[in-house]
């Protein structure tokens, strides 16, 4: 047994003592102002030691710098969803001005490829009137290209995987082939017991232009702007 407590005592403090004290004693470094000045750090990018004070300061000018990233990052985020806005603002319009002709799928499309920069998009409606049977976006679709426009609850984005509905998109300007698709059902509210009543179909030579990990809300919003404006085309 050792001769010495207080020595005894001192050893069993721990680090986590040491720093529960100093927090619930807020007047310690006013008493000992002297051993505040005098406490000396390692410097986190060297072997230099410095004083708390400029290691606070330190930490305080991470942070600032930390924090002005941030306010970076927001700001491009601002301005890259004020650009997104302004480009569905445009083609909505266009989509307006075409209601009602039979040009309507073509200037949905050139618009859509135009304004967001989509190597390839494609469309098909089935039960159209029958003055617009003839044209392409009328083209006859399987049974399981309605099926499977019926069992999207939401656009479908990822690999093509051998989809019949990639078939329709032809080549890019590149020359490249659809490695990615978004795959977009279109609805009549209110109307067919919502079932489809046709697929918008988006394509990029790029395997990671559409990814199952990315968010559907923006091609949600396309495809309801694209059925209101393509349901007057059905019989």
């Amino acid at each position: 047994m050792s001769s010495n407590p207080a020595a005894d005592a001192v050893q069993g403090i721990t680090e986590t003592d040491i720093a529960n004290y100093l927090a619930a004693t807020p007047g310690f470094f006013e008493r000992h102002a002297a051993l505040l000045a005098s406490v000396q750090l390692q410097h986190p990018h060297g072997a230099r030691a410095v004083s708390l004070q400029e290691r606070q300061a330190e930490m305080l000018r991470d942070k600032i710098k930390g924090l002005e990233l941030r306010i970076i990052d927001m700001i491009r985020n601002g301005q890259d969803n004020v650009a997104i806005a302004d480009r569905l603002h445009r083609w909505t319009l266009a989509v307006m001005r075409a209601v009602g002709t039979p040009e309507l799928p073509h200037v949905l499309l050139a618009e859509l490829r135009h304004q967001f920069m989509i190597p390839q998009a494609s469309l098909r409606l089935w039960g159209v009137a029958p003055e617009h049977e003839a044209l392409e976006f009328a083209a006859s679709v399987s049974t399981d290209v309605r099926s499977f426009a019926s069992s999207l609850s939401q656009p479908y984005c990822g690999v093509n995987s051998g989809f019949e509905a990639a078939r329709w998109l032809g080549l890019s300007e590149s020359g490249g082939t659809a490695t990615s698709l978004a795959l977009i059902p279109l609805h009549q509210p209110s109307a067919n017991e919502d079932k489809p009543f046709g697929l918008l179909v988006l394509g990029s030579p790029d395997p990671t232009r559409y990814t199952a990990e990315m968010g559907t809300d923006f091609l949600t919003r396309v495809g309801e702007i694209a059925s209101a404006g393509l349901a007057g085309l059905l019989a």
